[in-house]
């Protein structure tokens, strides 16, 4: 990798707790026990009132989107991130000889590639993939599809665009399973440059060393378990299900079994293999004593990947840095747990959650820019990057620091002030003292709000 940049929406669409109340109170769908949930959701979701959202829901028309608002939307995100990319690496989109685009929600004709390829006037042998509905882990595959071009393409330059459209895809009922992903996703995006050009050796700020891809839609309830749909009342939207941790641990310990042995010192394996013989569990033993730990209760529950981290396999022994998808507060905390991470490992995800959201396939990029802003990333650094979406997927790749990374980038006007002494969401102080009276005022002249 050369370099990256995350977009960084513009002022006037910063979600703050005033446009979020207005946003929830407008649902002419929700009664008081769908507001209080929302309520309770957006104070525990970790995420602050700096993020942002699409101009077509802050201005209310989330629930008639036009093709005209998703693409000015995606426009945004990719041509801002393109710009800025070129510029700082002084390359010409005419030197770029693979692209890779990835948005789950939106697939137009042309492609987004093609509309990528027109406006820069992209040579016409450029190798273009375009990637949709892969979920929040897309951006691990874009790049798994480039470095296998790379094989066959000697001397090539890429690029990957990860971002999502929100705007056109905001739920406007009230399924409590599918209101979740309003409270957490937010507008982001980035775009990264890669190259297996010897010569450019020199320039690269990070060399990718291990890639692994885990596919688990095989099993119902984990392709379930984040999905698009439509309510009873006809409204689409994303259902999260209960089952999306389970999951994402099921997805995440087929993973890292098969990456474990490529990352971690041959030390520490044998240090668990031994630890394993001495406790007397065989294979078989160990992978039910896995799975009971995934689905079981009560003292069992605790155990979730115990053989993974904890008692288990230290990943730490070969891993500096823990790169993990910020979808959500329960999930960072998971794999936190699973892998025995402590509040300094899973720091830069749950602040990109607060200052960000859930941005979808760029999360990741938002995690890495909060390391490397806070001056973490050391040469010869490795980092973990733990990606989880739909499907069931996890996507998991571990990089190499080529050298002392310490750029602002996306966080240099925030980043002093990180982290916070509290991540307290105002939104509960503001506006818990709202009852069904008050909402039924708001229904009848939405007009007379003041916030």
């Amino acid at each position: 990798m050369i370099a990256y940049e995350c977009f960084k929406p513009p002022e006037d669409t910063k979600l703050d707790t005033d446009s979020a109340a207005k946003i929830v109170l407008r649902n002419k769908n929700l009664g008081l026990e769908e507001y209080r949930f929302l309520l309770k959701t957006i104070v525990s979701s970790g995420i602050g009132e700096n993020t942002y959202c699409p101009r077509n829901v802050l201005e209310g028309r989330e629930e008639f989107p036009s093709l005209s608002d998703a693409y000015d939307e995606i426009d945004e995100i990719m041509f801002d991130t393109l710009d800025n990319l070129f510029k700082r690496t002084g390359f010409s989109p005419s030197e770029i000889d693979i692209l890779v685009v990835n948005v789950s929600l939106f697939s137009p004709s042309p492609s987004l590639t093609s509309r990528i390829i027109n406006r820069y006037k992209m040579r016409e042998d450029i190798k273009s993939f375009n990637l949709a509905g892969m979920g929040c882990s897309a951006s691990v595959v874009a790049i798994d599809v480039v470095q296998q071009l790379f094989k066959i393409y000697k001397n090539s330059i890429g690029v990957v665009v990860s971002t999502e459209d929100l705007g056109a895809h905001w739920y406007c009922g009230k399924d409590r399973m599918m209101m979740l992903s309003n409270c957490l996703f937010r507008s982001g995006g980035c775009s990264m440059l890669f190259t297996n050009k010897p010569k450019l050796k020199n320039r690269a700020i990070l060399k990718l060393k291990h890639m692994e891809r885990t596919q688990y839609g095989a099993d119902d309830e984990a392709y379930n378990c984040c999905i698009q749909v439509e309510d009873d009342q006809g409204y689409s939207g994303f259902r999260l299900t209960k089952s999306l941790v389970k999951s994402a641990a099921q997805a995440l310990t087929v993973n890292l079994q098969v990456m474990s042995p490529k990352i971690l010192p041959l030390w520490e394996l044998l240090r668990f293999f031994t630890a394993s013989v001495r406790n007397s569990m065989k294979k078989r033993e160990l992978m039910l004593f896995i799975t009971s730990s995934l689905v079981g209760n009560g003292k069992k529950k605790r155990n979730t990947f115990n053989m993974l981290g904890g008692e288990g396999l230290n990943f730490k022994s070969g891993i500096e840095h823990f790169c993990v998808h910020p979808g959500g507060r329960a999930v960072i905390d998971g794999v936190g747990k699973g892998l025995n991470l402590n509040d300094y490992d899973l720091e830069p995800a749950r602040m990109a959650l607060h200052r960000w959201g859930n941005t979808s396939a760029g999360g990741l990029w938002y995690v890495l820019g909060y390391m490397e802003a806070k001056k973490r990333l050391k040469k010869g650094d490795r980092i973990l990057m733990i990606s989880l979406g739909a499907g069931f997927k996890c996507n998991n790749c571990v990089w190499e620091v080529m050298r002392d990374l310490s750029d602002a980038n996306v966080w240099k006007d925030c980043i002093e002030s990180y982290p916070p002494n509290t991540l307290n969401n105002p939104f509960k102080e503001k506006y818990s003292w709202i009852n069904e009276e008050y909402l039924s005022f708001v229904r009848l002249d939405f007009s007379k709000m003041v916030f």
